[in-house]
């Protein structure tokens, strides 16, 4: 996993402290899941390239000089300017797995598209359980040989390194037909004569239902 070193202060926690930071550009975090709760701030444009991004980091937190690992746990932003308000992190150990909701790669253009089909995306990230070494920056799936009709389940991309918090019938992407869409399966003359007269193509099965 990619890491993002931030620098930060130890605060205080009552209300006027904290709108003194936010005046000053500065963001009122906390960060749990150690012996103790540490409250501390960070400056808003440094969070700004941690939020703002589709990857996800493990923060290398130096906070006073004390160095600690953790990961984004709850964002709070304001509801009307959209800036960052409030930063909760979660402590991690080399040691103890953690979850993480790790983005989804889709690597290629499906044949069933190619042929007229419509992508079906059903996951566009995947809640990880494993040690922080084991946790992966996306996984990447090539969904090139996808046909009309053909799902992409998390089954079928399973790894030992890390644990899937969804079961294995759970879809991730896949293709389904369209009006005007070419047969992905090859067919002889005989076969597509007889399609033809007979009204068209089959349809094809529809998506398996969303858990």
């Amino acid at each position: 996993m990619k890491t993002f070193a931030l620098s930060a202060e130890s605060r205080e926690t009552n209300k006027i402290a904290n709108r003194a930071l936010r005046n000053q550009g500065k963001v009122p975090c906390v960060l749990y899941g150690g012996e103790k709760q540490v409250y501390f701030s960070a400056t808003e444009n440094d969070l700004n390239k941690l939020v703002n991004t589709p990857d996800v980091y493990l923060v290398k937190l130096d906070i006073n000089g004390e160095q600690t690992q953790a990961i984004l746990q709850d964002i709070q932003f304001h509801p009307v300017t959209d800036r960052i308000i409030h930063i909760d992190f979660l402590q991690v150990f080399d040691d103890k797995e953690v979850t993480v909701s790790i983005p989804i790669n889709f690597n290629g253009v499906p044949v069933g598209v190619r042929n007229g089909g419509n992508l079906l995306v059903r996951k566009r990230a995947i809640k990880t359980r494993a040690v922080p070494a084991n946790l992966p920056d996306a996984i990447n799936v090539d969904i090139e040989h996808l046909k009309i009709g053909q799902f992409l389940y998390i089954g079928d991309i399973r790894d030992e390194k890390y644990t899937f918090l969804a079961g294995d019938k759970s879809v991730i992407v896949g293709v389904k037909t369209a009006r005007g869409a070419v047969e992905d399966e090859e067919e002889d003359e005989e076969g597509t004569e007889e399609g033809a007269a007979e009204g068209g193509d089959a349809p094809a099965a529809d998506a398996p239902a969303a858990e």
